[in-house]
């Protein structure tokens, strides 16, 4: 999609976090040049994961929570002419199974079309953020602990090594352990609480033990309520941007908190007193995993998966116009090349299906923009990608890859759409009797016909892998018909006959009959 252009005002653009503990928004005017400037930062706690660990869903009351602040946001965003929201969910939402249902809420009483992502996209946004907002020097450790699952990260500055995304959060332990806990906590709870924590993050321990980090940074209001508490007991005031905390003493407010009972746990110097019931569960996360890492301190940042967004979004902009993010191609070709793909025959299909894109965008026959242009290319890189498991049904293990290999830099629905244009490319027309284009909403199911018929069309144009079709264009032929030119100096019966599989699907999403010619490039101006 292209952005207009705005004068020296800017655009305002606003980004919402919709977390298990906590709904926050970010509205910052972005400029021409790609500065901008913070228009409001807010944050609401509404537990939304209150009661899903137990039953598996997300219940009425926290979702009511979630929706009313989001609607307050959404008006408050609206009362500064935002131009254009970017909403995403996160562990609660991305755990229940009855999520749909959750965002259907969000679509209808609050306007806000939200993206749930992965985990790993989560850490991805995360470091993204906060790295944004520190001087890393070498090597760093990130962590960000949240209501229903903790992000850890290795990077330097503008590049991450490692990132994962555990499921331990202050809640999501709190429930397991503590649920009914309003005495004190003792040793012995406390240890199984870091058992639990060391089992479930075996394998990124081990992972992290390999890196030798500089410094380590956490982030997410249980981190920063923490270093608060152990601000005040050193030093007997307010907590500023520039101290840091050290691991001793975290193990000094740990014992604190776990010596009183929740009552006199909320009177604490420093505490967030909505936060007294969880934030002991927190803190045994952040003990245990500065424990078993050797970290003997750790800084504290203010920034998060809403600077993330942000900081995708600067990056995407190049002149008013969306671009492609190192991180999105990155993380394509990284599939591809783990699964052995001919990534030859992936970028000449991808260009075949670009060109395909852009003459009949050029030419009426279509109205998608760049979004989907994007996602186009990327679905043709990899549709292939599942020959590695069976060149037999190929494009359902291509559509299980793309669907379940945790693509950075993308949102669910972008995947969701990469993935079903892959499956459907070859021959069969998307229907709603097929699960995986009924699981799509309308606008992605239209999106898909589209690009499924250009991807089908273009992997048609090289069946024998040997790139003889060097160019093509589609044209309307009068209201009734449309003109595919295909050039190329070699005989290309394969080709013009595998096109023929797609007259079908062609008409059915164009309205037009597929006329294909072959003209020869001698000749033809470059």
């Amino acid at each position: 999609m292209v952005l207009p252009v705005h004068g020296e005002k800017g655009r305002v653009i606003g980004f919402i976090d919709i977390g298990t503990n906590s709904v926050r928004l970010l509205l910052v005017r972005v400029f021409p040049n790609q500065s901008f400037t913070v228009l409001s930062q807010r944050k609401e706690v509404v537990r939304l994961g209150e009661g899903e660990f137990e039953t598996g869903e997300l219940q009425p009351e926290p979702m009511k929570r979630a929706v009313l602040v989001c609607r307050m946001f959404r008006e408050m965003a609206d009362s500064f002419d935002v131009d254009e929201m970017f909403t995403v969910a996160t562990s609660a939402t991305r755990d229940a199974r009855n999520k749909r249902k959750f965002l259907r809420m969000l679509r209808r009483e609050a306007g806000l079309d939200v993206k749930v992502v992965s985990g790993p996209e989560e850490a991805r946004l995360i470091y993204r953020g906060v790295a944004s907002g520190v001087n890393i020097g070498n090597l760093a450790f990130f962590i960000d602990i949240g209501g229903g699952s903790t992000e850890v990260i290795a990077g330097e500055q503008h590049e991450y090594h490692y990132l994962d995304s555990l499921p331990l959060g202050a809640i999501r332990l709190t429930h397991k352990f503590l649920e009914h806990e309003r005495g004190i906590v003792s040793q012995e709870s406390y240890a199984r609480i870091q058992n639990y924590i060391r089992d479930s993050s075996i394998r990124a321990i081990q992972e992290l033990k390999k890196y030798q980090f500089d410094m380590a940074v956490g982030s997410s209001g249980t981190i920063e309520n923490l270093a608060d508490i152990a601000v005040y007991a050193s030093e007997g005031r307010p907590r500023t941007m520039d101290d840091v905390m050290t691991y001793t003493q975290l193990r000094d407010v740990v014992d604190r908190l776990c010596s009183l009972p929740l009552k006199e746990r909320r009177q604490v110097p420093g505490i967030n007193p909505d936060r007294a019931d969880i934030i002991i569960a927190g803190a045994a996360i952040i003990d245990t995993l500065m424990g078993e890492l050797g970290l003997e301190s750790i800084r504290i940042s203010d920034r998060g998966l809403r600077d993330g967004l942000l900081v995708d979004y600067l990056t995407r902009q190049s002149g008013g116009y969306p671009v492609e993010t190192s991180y999105r191609a990155q993380s394509i070709i990284r599939l591809g090349r783990s699964q052995g793909f001919d990534e030859e025959h992936g970028r000449h299909i991808a260009n075949l299906a670009l060109q395909l894109f852009d003459s009949s965008h050029e030419n009426g026959l279509h109205s998608l923009g760049d979004l989907e242009r994007e996602l186009l290319e990327y679905s043709s890189l990899l549709h292939d990608v599942g020959v590695s498991l069976s060149y037999s049904n190929h494009q359902a293990h291509s559509y299980y890859f793309i669907r379940n290999a945790d693509l950075l830099g993308f949102n669910e629905n972008e995947i969701s759409i990469m993935a079903a244009t892959a499956l459907f490319h070859r021959k069969k027309f998307p229907r709603t009797k097929y699960p995986e284009y009924a699981a799509l909403n309308k606008e992605a199911r239209e999106i898909v016909c589209y690009l499924s018929v250009f991807l089908g069309i273009a992997e048609s144009l090289d069946r024998s892998h040997q790139q003889l079709v060097e160019h093509v264009q589609l044209l309307p032929e009068g209201k009734k018909r449309a003109r595919l030119n295909l050039y190329s100096d070699h005989g290309i019966p394969l080709e013009m006959w595998g096109v023929e599989y797609h007259h079908t699907a062609f008409k059915r999403v164009f309205k037009r009959d597929l006329e294909v010619c072959r003209i020869e490039m001698e000749g033809i101006e470059a």
